[in-house]
C-alpha cells in the first residue's frame, strides 16, 4: 500500500482472501498484494488470514476477517462504467455467479453481498438530457431492466 489515494477496507466474516482472488478473477488491472496472517498473539488462530491487500480495477482495496458483526448493505455500493454491453455482461455475470444475485436499475449483489452498479457509458448523460422527454423516457426504461440494455436504452432515448 502507498500513502497516495484511497484505500477501500471491506469487512469479510473468514472470507476475505476468497473474496479477493473472486474479485482479481473479475477486474482487469488486478492483482493480489500481502497476505497478514495472525501470529500467536491472536486474536484469530496462529496462520489463518487476518487481511488481504489486493488491487481491482486499479483501485486499492483491504479485505479483512473481522468477524460477524458487520454485514454489507446498499448504502455503500462501487460503480463499474463500462464501455461497451460486452463489458455490462461480463460483470454482471461474473459478479452474479455462485450466489451473486442480480438487482434494479443496473444494480446487483455479489455473493458476498458488496452492492455494485453495472453502468454504461453515456446513460448517465441520457438520463440527465437537456430534453426532459429524453430523459423521462431512458430512466422509465432503466427502471424496467435488471442488467442494463445500452442498445435498448439508446432506441428509447431516441424515440423510436
Amino acid at each position: 500500500m502507498t500513502a497516495d489515494g484511497f484505500t477501500t477496507c471491506l469487512w469479510f466474516d473468514g472470507q476475505a482472501e476468497e473474496a479477493a482472488h473472486y474479485y482479481v478473477s473479475i477486474f482487469k488491472n488486478s492483482g493480489i498484494g500481502r497476505i497478514g496472517r495472525y501470529n500467536e498473539a491472536g486474536p484469530g488462530p496462529a496462520g489463518s488470514v487476518v487481511a488481504v491487500e489486493f488491487t481491482a480495477n486499479g483501485q486499492s482495496f483491504v479485505a479483512v476477517n473481522g468477524g460477524p458483526e458487520f454485514t454489507f448493505n446498499e448504502a455503500v455500493s462501487f460503480q463499474i462504467l463500462c464501455a461497451d454491453q460486452e463489458e455490462v455482461d461480463h460483470y454482471w455475470a461474473g459478479l452474479t455467479e455462485n450466489g451473486g444475485a442480480p438487482g434494479p436499475c443496473g444494480w446487483l449483489k455479489d455473493r458476498f453481498g458488496v452492492s455494485w452498479q453495472v453502468i454504461p457509458e453515456g446513460l448517465v448523460e441520457m438520463l440527465y438530457d437537456a430534453d426532459p422527454e429524453k430523459a423521462a423516457r431512458t430512466t422509465r426504461a432503466m427502471y424496467a431492466m435488471g442488467k442494463l440494455d445500452i442498445a435498448e436504452l439508446k432506441r428509447v432515448h431516441a424515440g423510436e
